[in-house]
């Protein structure tokens, strides 16, 4: 399996072309909308709704994107719709939303959020909701995540859909509270084989670890996490094939 050349080539919207003064929240339609007139290939994030439903927001809990409490889990895939993102004035969308507007338009990069808090096998239900709502897309759309058993998993639910593992240099203090044991396990990438992946989506600052490079060199894509100028752009492209990006038009 090969990652397809549709995320290649455009450089790909981080958490969709959002902008907030634009009213275009992060994860949103509108911000799927607006990538989609640009041409850009699109990244989103997705957690599960209280009734297993495909939910695209980035965070666990509701309160940093639309100022309420409590956990995206605990509300269901209707209550998350009627809840508007902040800076914007629609609801959160589910992930089969998201599938009608793109409609194949452009390149689709999902990325599923542990669940299980410590990287651990604690997963299933968002992979299931994720192939359940990926089974008659036919537009270019890979998976990845930080976790190797959601991969695993959607190897196992989806095998034919390109997937790959999200990865960091993993510093125990910006990943606290996940124990530092996993984030130096984690950091060497010692889970691409295993988990049948043709890509990673690597920390920008942390492109020139050996690993990286020895991945690409034994025919691994290579994309990059998250851009924010030209400058950064143009040295990322040393090492990695395409960039997720956002703040600026890349």
């Amino acid at each position: 399996m090969i990652l397809p050349a549709a995320f290649l080539t455009r450089p790909i919207a981080h958490r969709a072309y959002h902008d907030k003064t634009q009213g275009r929240p992060e994860n949103s339609r509108a911000a799927i909308r607006a990538a989609v007139d640009a041409g850009y290939g699109i990244e989103i994030d997705l957690q599960l709704s209280a009734d297993g439903q495909a939910m695209v927001i980035h965070d666990y809990d509701l309160r940093r994107l639309t100022g309420q409490r409590g956990a995206v889990a605990l509300r269901t895939a209707a209550e998350l719709g009627t809840i508007p993102l902040l800076h914007g004035d629609e609801g959160i969308p589910t992930l089969c939303e998201v599938l009608d507007i793109i409609a194949g338009r452009v390149a689709l990069l999902i990325e599923i959020k542990d669940q299980d808090g410590k990287m651990g096998p604690n997963v299933g239900p968002l992979e299931q909701a994720t192939a359940d709502a990926l089974q008659s897309y036919t537009g270019p759309v890979a998976i990845m995540s930080f976790n190797p058993h959601s991969i695993i998993e959607m190897a196992s639910l989806a095998p034919d859909l390109p997937r790959g593992l999200t990865t960091s240099a993993y510093k125990p203090l910006s990943w606290a509270p996940l124990p530092a044991a996993v984030c130096a396990r984690l950091r060497g990438i010692p889970d691409y084989d295993r988990t049948t992946s043709c890509f990673i989506s690597h920390e920008a600052f942390d492109l020139d670890r050996p690993r990286v490079a020895h991945l690409k060199s034994a025919g691994a894509a290579v994309l990059c996490w998250t851009i924010r100028s030209a400058e950064a752009e143009a040295a990322a492209r040393r090492i990695a094939q395409n960039i997720t990006f956002e703040g600026y038009p890349a």
